[in-house]
């Protein structure tokens, strides 16, 4: 998609208003529960995601042995009760199980409540007993047993499972050999969504009081994801010829992870889950999945340039690390002033010493995320400009952005070709962006949340 200009209006000189036309027509039917289906049918062999085995080995998930998982799943929970509109919550870390259930919730006609694992029991008790959650899917059996003594505070919930105990795949083997639970009812009950349908409620704290229920629909993710698909073309649809893939270790009960796992899919991008972000763990699993991109927030980015100043140190070599930093630095910000016009670019030495450090520190950069990644979609807190222009002279382009639980993720994304260092970009396409005369900020687009619950 070629890069679209934003349109600005100005009031007394300054910036008032900051728009971004569509690059995705607005779905006008179905849901997001139909994304596994449309991949089976047109992709039924690709890889849309992988799972790590006990041996530590991936495994790739074919967009059809998905689809058929996820109809099981589907039909496990209409099995066990739960009718269109009934809410599931999900008490996990960043799972495999979690983005089938997610999906599979949606193919029943379900709505989905994300609650952080490491919520207390009285948060837990609050967001199931507010949205009226009927089942609460926890990661660990310690998980469930926590909620005991709530437990009698939520008449709601009916249903205790734990991904730890095999319960997602006792109600894939409950949807298999269910004979009154037939495909066509899964089918029917997806077909009755809507773009407008809910599918999530998302719970955020907000400043003042408990914590809100954000109200997101298909649309709104759909809107988000077909958007950014599309703007940030080389990363989800990559140029190279290595397919692009990613591995997520940000939480999904957030909704940043939650958008790139939905976009992935919706893209056809190898997805992985990494529960641990210890930096340990999850070196290693970058290090075996290695993956083309990332979704990552400032620390893991400062920890990774951090820990690559220490090593450096520890071998006698910090002065060589900190020279080949300032040069990546330089190179960073050169190709930024040519793509914005107000430079020519790299010269010949600072290419030649870009070149020279690459294989004695960039690389080792690089290979610490997995030797792969060419991108990284950046959010939660400012990167700064430095850190972004070292990682692009290292050969990782960055692209921040802002936004909210409430528009379902980025807002604003750095756009390709035309990066602003230290920047969170241009709105997304289709958004809209207002200054108002008290200085709040006004959002508006497809992404923009439904209200709250």
């Amino acid at each position: 998609t070629a890069l679209v200009e934003p349109h600005i209006r100005h009031l007394d000189g300054a910036v008032r208003e900051v728009s971004t036309p569509p690059f995705a027509a607005p779905v006008a039917a179905g849901s997001l529960a139909d994304i596994p289906f449309d991949n089976a049918r047109q992709a039924p062999t690709e890889a849309v995601l992988s799972r790590k085995g006990s041996d530590g080995r991936w495994r790739d998930v074919s967009a059809g042995d998905f689809a058929e998982e996820v109809l099981a799943v589907a039909k496990g929970l209409i099995a066990e009760g739960l009718a269109p509109g009934d809410r599931l919550a999900i008490m996990a870390r960043t799972t495999y199980e979690w983005t089938l259930l997610d999906f599979a919730a949606w193919a029943a006609g379900l709505v989905t409540v994300p609650v952080y694992p490491t919520s207390s029991a009285y948060q837990t008790r609050w967001i199931v007993q507010d949205s009226g959650a009927v089942a609460l899917a926890a990661e660990t059996a310690e998980l469930a047993s926590s909620l005991g003594p709530e437990r009698d505070r939520m008449p709601d919930l009916r249903h205790l499972w734990s991904f730890e105990k095999g319960d997602v795949r006792r109600l894939a083997e409950l949807g298999r050999r269910n004979g009154h639970i037939d495909d066509a009812e899964v089918h029917a009950r997806r077909g009755e969504l809507k773009p407008s349908s809910v599918a999530t409620l998302i719970y955020t704290s907000g400043t003042t009081g408990r914590p809100k229920g954000c109200v997101l629909t298909h649309g709104n993710f759909f809107a988000e994801v077909d958007n950014a698909i599309e703007l940030l073309h080389p990363v989800f649809k990559s140029v190279s010829k290595e397919p692009a893939s990613t591995l997520l270790f940000l939480p999904l009960s957030h909704v940043f992870g939650r958008m790139v796992a939905i976009g992935c899919l919706r893209a056809r991008v190898r997805l992985g889950h990494a529960p641990s972000i210890q930096t340990e763990d999850l070196l290693r699993d970058l290090g075996s999945f290695r993956p083309t991109f990332l979704l990552a927030i400032p620390y893991v980015l400062e920890k990774v340039f951090n820990t690559g100043r220490a090593t450096a140190e520890k071998m006698r070599r910090a002065s060589s690390f900190d020279r080949a930093a300032r040069i990546a630095v330089r190179y960073g910000e050169a190709v930024e002033a040519r793509q914005h016009g107000t430079g020519p670019g790299p010269a010949f030495g600072l290419r030649m010493a870009r070149a020279l450090y690459d294989p004695l520190v960039y690389r080792r950069i690089r290979a610490a995320l997995g030797g792969k990644v060419r991108y990284a979609i950046c959010g939660g807190s400012p990167l700064g400009r430095r850190l972004a222009a070292f990682y692009a002279g290292a050969g990782i382009e960055i692209f921040e952005g802002y936004g909210l639980t409430e528009t379902t993720a980025a807002a604003t994304v750095t756009p390709p070709l035309k990066p602003r260092l230290g920047t969170v970009g241009w709105p997304l396409p289709g958004t809209k962006v207002r200054i108002a005369d008290d200085g709040e900020v006004l959002l508006s687009g497809g992404q923009v949340f439904a209200g709250y619950w």
